[in-house]
């Protein structure tokens, strides 16, 4: 069997192959925040058939301090589950399983979205935004933990099959654990474990929330691609403390870099070097992204062991139906 065929399991989690659409904002949602019915058409299309095994639905803002732009989809109260759970429930009888990102932007928020000026970690300048965020304070933090457990109440109460962390693409768990951004001195700075600190309470916040059997999954900045940024040693420390911490799956990307590396956007699965080194240091699947269009690339990826799932993101969006044709022609 191709090993794109196999099944996979990650805590109580089961997929039928190692096919993942990862997180893409649609901007589809209503202005409150609401899941609009377009948003349930695109993922009722993207889904159709179950050729994908896990659909991760974009990022969804934990608070409204926290959300990083317009029609953006919210997880910030108990009003959005009946929607929510529409959402799980279609997608659900397209046959894949689906996964909830949940997000705060920190300085990534605008002021203009926010109504308000933007917090981080410290306050100095946003690397991709310039912006200078108001520095949170230790109780700040406490409630941002706070919003991160409830959100994942709710993810869990609306019918989804586990809840994703997001700290990458400079956004505010990305923003701590990058040292381009947390110049903090307390606990939640200064060394890597400092700086992961604030990811290792909300871990353990969820994992306590949603119990034992519900798959947390975190999607990691691996790399700032920048000088004094994150670098892959720094991942890999991180890593191992966030599976000890309860995480069952880590989902790779770039740190401030974003999802595209200019140096690299030509090669299939170009995150490739950073999911092969996290993978030497823990034993939970990670998933792969990055570039993959061709469904013969991503199969050699998987057989020469450098990520255990790989993430089809722009050509699922451009083409819906790519994932039928590529694991049908797998067959």
């Amino acid at each position: 069997m191709k090993f794109m065929l196999q099944p996979i399991h990650a805590g109580k989690l089961t997929l039928n192959n190692r096919l993942v659409l990862p997180p893409m904002a649609t901007s589809k949602a209503e202005a409150d925040g609401q899941v609009s019915q377009g948003i349930i058409d695109y993922y009722a299309e993207k889904s159709e058939g179950g050729y994908i095994s896990l659909i991760i639905i974009e990022h969804s803002f934990i608070m409204p301090v926290g959300k990083a732009s317009e029609q953006q989809m919210s997880i910030a109260e108990d009003r959005m589950i009946p929607q929510l759970k529409r959402l799980a429930e279609v997608i659900h009888k397209n046959g894949s399983k689906a996964v909830m990102q949940i997000n705060h932007a920190g300085s990534a928020a605008t002021m203009e979205v926010i109504g308000t000026t933007p917090v981080g970690p410290s306050a100095v300048p946003n690397p991709r935004r310039g912006n200078i965020p108001k520095e949170l304070t230790t109780a700040e933090i406490a409630d941002i933990v706070q919003g991160f457990k409830e959100a994942a109440r709710r993810v869990k109460e609306a019918g989804f099959d586990g809840v994703e962390i997001h700290s990458a693409h400079g956004y505010l768990l990305n923003q701590f654990f990058s040292p381009l951004t947390n110049k903090r001195t307390d606990e939640y700075g200064g060394d890597i474990f400092g700086r992961i600190h604030i990811h290792i309470q909300i871990i353990e916040a969820v994992r306590i929330e949603v119990g034992d059997d519900f798959p947390i999954l975190l999607r990691l900045g691996a790399s700032d691609f920048m000088d004094g940024g994150i670098t892959i040693e720094d991942s890999q420390i991180a890593a191992r403390e966030f599976e000890k911490a309860g995480i069952s799956m880590l989902d790779i990307s770039g740190g401030f870099s974003g999802y595209n590396v200019a140096e690299l956007a030509e090669k299939q699965g170009y995150f490739a070097p950073l999911t092969e080194a996290i993978k030497r240091v823990v034993s939970i699947p990670v998933i792969l992204t990055g570039g993959i269009t061709d469904i013969n690339a991503a199969e050699k990826l998987l057989a020469e062991g450098k990520t255990d799932l790989i993430g089809v993101g722009r050509a699922i969006l451009k083409d819906s139906k790519w994932a039928q044709r590529s694991i049908e022609s797998l067959r």
